[in-house]
């Protein structure tokens, strides 16, 4: 694990001080505070239809495979207005319903990602420029569409399937 190196306040080196019940955390001998990590927060959707049989994805910025909507969550805001803002700015779709799925903490992009289920109404998607494309399918089409090897099929398929195998 990548840990921090100098402080996001005053940009000081950062030493390993002890912590009662934490361990050992960075700490920054000019501002006397502990640094605990900071990371991106992001939100996925797996995006289904009211009657619960077709799976919306969607593929973006010229890149090959399915994937599934996605952003990041916003300064102040709440992870499940994020989902509802995301689906909403990418697809013109409205939340009827969500449910916390899973999280993961993705090492790459130093994001912990917090998928959720959402039940969309049944308007016809409007993707934003965001979206190069976007298709509706069945829970098995899908599975065989999604970006093999990715965060996206670890979650959507660990959602269908009840056990996750996330990428390395």
């Amino acid at each position: 694990m990548v840990k921090m190196r100098y402080c996001v306040q005053c940009g000081t080196k950062l030493e390993e001080k002890y912590l009662m019940g934490e361990g050992m955390i960075p700490y920054c001998e000019t501002c006397g505070e502990f640094r605990f990590p900071i990371y991106n927060t992001a939100v996925s959707m797996i995006v289904m239809n009211k009657a619960l049989d077709r799976v919306l994805l969607i593929r973006q910025y010229g890149r090959d495979g399915h994937i599934l909507v996605a952003g990041y969550v916003n300064k102040g805001e709440d992870a499940e207005d994020a989902v509802a803002r995301e689906i909403r700015e990418e697809m013109g779709l409205k939340v009827l319903e969500m449910h916390f799925n899973r999280s993961h903490y993705f090492a790459p992009s130093n994001t912990l990602m917090l998928n959720y289920m959402a039940i969309v109404d049944d308007g016809e998607p409007r993707s934003n420029s965001e979206v190069d494309d976007w298709a509706w399918f069945t829970v098995d089409e899908a599975r065989e569409k999604i970006r093999d090897g990715s965060l996206a099929e670890a979650f959507l398929c660990g959602f269908f399937d009840g056990y996750y195998k996330f990428p390395d």
